[in-house]
């Protein structure tokens, strides 16, 4: 399994990216899909994640209402829509992929099975 992060970048605070996750397994049908981030100095924290129908999805409180996750199963990608972005949002942003088939999607750090590469998101003020 590989997973391909993409779209970060530099931006202004108040700004939009998008980040796009692409799977290389056979089918993403089954997986859930989780977006966690590491910033210099802190542990990985969890940031969103979606059940692997997309039913359920998880954010946590520091993004809640700004960032939007979601997931298209027939191209086997997903993706994180971040707006109003702050530069508390700096950090490097890692797509993960669980096995699940729970309804409520679980999103914890060091829960999933794979994780790419990651793609850096710097926020200026």
């Amino acid at each position: 399994v590989q997973l391909q992060a993409s779209g970060g970048g530099l931006v202004q605070a108040g700004g939009s990216l998008r980040l796009s996750c692409a799977a290389s397994m056979f089918t993403l049908e089954d997986w859930a899909i989780g977006w966690f981030r590491q910033a210099p100095g802190k542990e990985r924290e969890a940031v969103s994640c979606i059940s692997s129908n997309g039913d359920s999805t998880y954010y946590s409180d520091s993004v809640k209402g700004r960032f939007t996750i979601s997931r298209d199963n027939a191209e086997k990608m997903g993706y994180l829509q971040m707006n109003s972005l702050k530069p508390e949002d700096t950090a490097v942003y890692y797509c993960e992929v669980m096995f699940s088939l729970h309804s409520v999607v679980p999103c914890s750090p060091g829960q999933y099975d794979y994780r790419g590469q990651g793609t850096l998101v710097t926020v200026s003020s």
